[in-house]
């Protein structure tokens, strides 16, 4: 089935498993690899008429949703969406601009996480005038 066409249960976690002593099948990957999910976060405002239940409820059962916080900005919320491909992850976020009651849905997708444990080497560092106190 097109991805563009899948039914929640078939973009994110398989169907619920009735016997508690069968494993569900995870996909092999390499030894130590974890596998690659791309992930974005999306600023949303609901429309004039949609109660904010209306969204947490579909959140709650939305496969491919992870957190999601209320705002106080430009925007109602924000969610983090991550899926296992990048064409769920968009098929994620059309069916939050289009089933939640949501007006505005932005999406912003993550590309890799900063590391902030290892200092930035000192010699490759460019100097900028700010930092060196001269006048422009």
């Amino acid at each position: 089935m097109s991805p563009w066409r899948m039914t929640r249960w078939e973009r994110g976690h398989p169907l619920p498993v009735t016997d508690p002593d069968s494993d569900p099948v995870e996909p092999s990957t390499g030894a130590g690899e974890l596998p690659r999910r791309h992930e974005a976060l999306v600023s949303v405002r609901l429309g004039p008429s949609a109660p904010g239940s209306h969204l947490v409820e579909y959140l709650r059962h939305e496969p491919c949703a992870v957190e999601a916080w209320w705002i106080a900005a430009d925007v109602d919320a924000v969610v983090r969406l991550s899926a296992g491909s990048i064409t769920v992850l968009h098929r994620a976020v059309a069916d939050l601009r289009l089933r939640a009651g949501v007006e505005v849905a932005e999406a912003n997708y993550i590309l890799r996480a900063l590391d902030l444990n290892t200092a930035a080497d000192p010699r490759t560092e460019k100097e900028s005038p700010a930092r060196t106190g001269a006048a422009a």
